[in-house]
């Protein structure tokens, strides 16, 4: 026992010994790894630098020795651990949550993956798949550099590529560098197997290769990837019992997954015609076996005679998930999160992104990394607020109907101080309508664009102000079509500016819009900001929402910008993106755009609370004092609008705090009834905001008010005519001095308002004039 107890002690300090010694060594040989690896890159890369300068039409300027050192000058040697964990790693689910970190819901890959060890892999495909891809896989040290240039060169000319990557190469790009056809990341793809050669037997390269590499799909329609998952979803067994042919057939796959694959998307088998793709992969495959000897000719003449198709599993159940609105809207802003982070991190250029193949080539990482990266997505959706306004939406949408057909509803409501989006309503029921009526139906806004496009832009150029006045005597557009309100033609009057916003008279917008193109202005500028599209500011009708088609969600932006002391804060769902070790690789940085000045802002908040008061276009407050008089108090303001033939009804309304949005139509372009904007509209409204409000009784700020800009300038001017009193010379009158009432107008230039003029309103004919100042000053002052 003391013979073995001294036995085991010596064996122990000699074992540390050893330790210590490899570990000197290890140091001094850390910088020899360092330079060994470089050399082999720069050995590699040179037998393409000497083969680029005899085909120096192919790169033109790119020869050098300036070129060789760009393609690695970058390329850091990666550390041996991290790059054996990224390529022995299956990433996981990724997520998406509430802005409060409760989950929305797993983000789903499509994708089935099971990983197996290298004894449960039959030798059949480690053969077939070295035969085909790399038969010199055994052999070499990760990189094949005249492979590899012939595979740039391939892609440089736009030819096809001619499989310059070696095994070791395409895991590298599978698992850590994605497959953008770039020239830099070849050159990393090419350090990076070197290095991983280094520390991984050729075996584990070939399992993980196996394990991770995409097959295709199943029979069930899924996107598999991993032998396992390949062998049993197309022969219903276990890799480890896959037979030659059958391990020929799958080898075969990973160049071209879904082409080769038997199966169709729902998982049924392909036509003969189309799965033939597929047959003849797998005769390449198995004269690849016969051609590196791993089979003998009579047994590659019996597999090539065999119908692998006989084996094919029959059709299983397919398997689709049912999202909703909410996942598909968070997604797709993730996708572009995520493109951008990778562009990026991967320094790709402006004139590399113009590419069309890096470009889809990155688009197609971003999708596989926000699915299977274990991401963490961080959406502003307020967990509470969304799930009150589905409620809503699910009892109260029967409001909206009015026995046209199906009316359905886009609703949105957005932080005004930041432009995130709390909640919406993509309809009133996914699972019957998929179509996202917040996020991507594009209607006309009707009169609600009125504030956006006309009496805002015109309050910021100084043409006009709060208490300015424009005719709404009956006109015509250039064609000849009266331009009418309903069954109006007009009033007969110059009108406020207040009481042509109450009713949303069109006339008044018009002459407004027709003041800015004629004081040689144009509203484009604003427009652009706030990323509205307009492909004519010409026409006519376009400050009564023709020409113009928002969706739902950058309408409310509009209004948001337009409320929020004119800065426009673009909307967003994603607030933040976290990888698998809890790094952030996005966050939503504020970068507003001042669209109107604030002086503008604060005086288009005071005149929108009367188309709310005054009640006469919307019963929204009066049905909201009736539900919750304590919500009412809040200081709201907004705008009605509808389309021709009342195909589209919209109601925004707002406090200092959000803005909440509703558009009411039909999927296919057809009138409702003349009273669903004025009242159903108002009616479900109401109901939304209360709802909302039982659910977060702070978001709509309450106890806050809209408040006039110190920037505005107050003007005393006449009631009857907008502008500062004055003699007018016009018409029958001559120096006629002009007085009366008077009251307070704001305006968001300095210099306030004009003396009184002739033509003080906005719009009219001479004989409109002739009228209007008759009513002000009666015949006495004629000259």
């Amino acid at each position: 026992m003391t013979k073995e107890l001294s036995d085991k002690k010596r064996k122990a300090i000699k074992d540390r010994l050893q330790k210590k010694k490899m570990k000197q060594k290890k140091s001094t040989t850390d910088s020899k790894t360092v330079l060994g690896t470089t050399f082999l890159v720069i050995r590699g890369l040179s037998v393409i630098f000497a083969i680029i300068i005899s085909v120096g039409v192919v790169f033109g300027g790119a020869t050098g020795t300036g070129y060789l050192m760009s393609l690695i000058s970058d390329v850091k040697l990666p550390d041996s651990k991290e790059l054996t964990d990224k390529i022995n790693t299956i990433h996981q689910t990724s997520v998406m949550t509430y802005s409060n970190g409760q989950k929305i819901s797993d983000i789903s890959s499509d994708l089935n993956r099971t990983k197996v060890t290298s004894e449960n892999i039959s030798p059949n495909v480690k053969h077939a798949l070295i035969a085909t891809e790399d038969e010199n896989f055994e052999h070499h040290n990760g990189v094949v550099p005249k492979a590899f240039f012939r595979a740039i060169l391939g892609e440089s000319t736009g030819g096809a590529n001619s499989g310059g990557s070696t095994i070791t190469q395409q895991l590298i790009k599978q698992q850590i560098l994605g497959a953008a056809p770039t020239f830099k990341r070849k050159a990393t793809e090419m350090v990076y197997a070197l290095e991983l050669e280094k520390h991984l037997t050729k075996d584990q390269i070939l399992t993980d290769y196996l394990n991770v590499s995409p097959f295709g799909r199943n029979n069930k329609g899924q996107n598999i990837a991993g032998v396992e998952e390949a062998a049993q979803g197309i022969f219903g067994k276990t890799s480890k019992d896959l037979t030659i042919p059958e391990a020929a057939f799958i080898a075969g796959l990973p160049q071209s997954p879904i082409v080769y694959s038997p199966y169709n998307a729902n998982g049924t088998l392909k036509s003969k015609e189309n799965m033939q793709f597929g047959l003849d992969r797998q005769n390449e495959v198995l004269f690849n076996l016969y051609r590196n000897n791993y089979i003998s000719k009579k047994e590659y003449d019996a597999y090539k005679s065999y119908d692998i198709s006989t084996e094919f599993i029959a059709t299983g159940a397919a398997e689709t998930e049912n999202h909703g609105y909410l996942y598909q809207v968070v997604y797709n802003e993730a996708i572009d999160k995520v493109y951008d982070y990778l562009i990026k991190t991967d320094k790709v250029s402006d004139a590399e992104q113009g590419n069309d193949a890096v470009r889809d080539s990155y688009q197609k990482q971003a999708a596989q990394k926000l699915s299977e990266g274990g991401y963490t997505v961080t959406a502003t959706i307020d967990q509470s607020i969304y799930q009150a306004m589905q409620t809503a939406v699910a009892n109260y949408g029967r409001l909206l109907q009015d026995g046209t057909g199906e009316n359905q509803t886009g609703n949105v409501l957005m932080d005004n101080k930041t432009g995130a989006v709390l909640g919406f309503i993509g309809g009133l029921d996914y699972n019957t309508n998929q179509n996202n009526h917040a996020f991507d139906t594009h209607r006309s806004p009707g009169s609600s664009i009125k504030p956006i496009i006309a009496y805002g832009p015109a309050i910021d150029m100084g043409l006009m102000g709060s208490a300015s006045r424009l005719s709404n005597y009956p006109t015509k557009y250039a064609s000849g079509q009266p331009i009418m309100h309903d069954t109006s033609a007009g009033t007969q009057e110059m009108m406020t500016l207040q009481d042509a916003l109450d009713t949303s008279w069109n006339i008044p917008a018009y002459w407004t819009y027709q003041k800015i193109l004629q004081s040689g202005q144009t509203v484009q500028p604003y427009m652009n900001k706030m990323n509205y599209q307009v492909d004519n500011y010409q026409i006519e009708s376009l400050p009564l929402g023709g020409g113009i088609e928002p969706t739902v969600v950058q309408h409310t932006n509009g209004y948001q910008a337009l409320l929020n002391g004119g800065e426009y804060d673009p909307y967003y769902v994603v607030d933040s993106i976290k990888d698998e070790t809890g790094k952030v690789i996005y966050k939503h940085q504020k970068k507003p755009v001042q669209v109107y000045s604030k002086a503008t802002s604060s005086i288009m908040a005071q005149l929108l609370r009367g188309p709310i008061k005054s009640q006469k276009t919307t019963t929204f407050f009066g049905q909201l004092t009736n539900l919750n008089p304590t919500l009412a108090s809040a200081d709201w303001v907004g705008k009605t609008g509808t389309s021709d033939d009342f195909s589209d009804v919209w109601l925004m309304v707002a406090t200092p705090a959000v803005t909440l949005s509703s558009w009411v139509g039909h999927d296919v372009l057809s009138p409702m009834a003349p009273m669903t904007g004025y009242n159903n509209n108002s009616q479900y409204l109401a109901h939304l905001a209360n709802s909302i409000y039982q659910a977060s009784p702070t978001v709509f700020g309450i106890d806050q008010k809209f408040t006039m800009d110190p920037s505005v300038t107050k003007s005393t001017v006449l009631t009857s005519t907008g502008e500062k009193p004055g003699s007018i010379t016009g018409g029958t009158y001559k120096n006629v001095t002009v007085s009366g009432d008077t009251t307070t107008s704001y305006w968001a230039k300095s210099d306030g308002a004009p003396l009184t003029q002739y033509k003080f309103a906005m719009g009219g004919s001479d004989s409109d004039y002739a009228d209007a100042w008759t009513k002000i000053l009666g015949d006495q002052n004629k000259k």
